[in-house]
């Protein structure tokens, strides 16, 4: 299994750069050096993402998007936490022995 997310991705399953193993795993994103927890698509290799406009859908019922561009950045959350949680153990297991 990969450590880097895929260049391009989206939470629309209509959407041929759906990907639902990546989205399981849970996906961060970073844009301008703040992470964002509302984008619907993103594309690292062009510098972009898609966010929902408001409430606003359109007549199919999709959410209205808007394309903001700039420095864009992805990690997997599962990855982060796993290795909080190993040093956690790993620092719970020190203590015992101590003990």
């Amino acid at each position: 299994m990969s450590d880097t997310p895929p260049d391009r991705l989206s939470i629309n399953p209509r959407s041929p750069h759906f990907d639902q193993s990546a989205l399981e795993r849970g996906v961060g994103i970073n844009f301008k050096g703040a992470e964002r927890n509302d984008v619907e698509e993103y594309s690292m290799s062009e510098g972009w993402i898609c966010v929902a406009l408001g409430k606003k859908v359109d007549r199919h019922g999709q959410p209205l998007t808007i394309k903001l561009s700039g420095e864009t950045s992805a990690w997997y959350r599962d990855a982060e936490g796993g290795e909080d949680a190993a040093t956690e153990a790993a620092t719970e297991e020190g203590e015992q022995t101590d003990k």
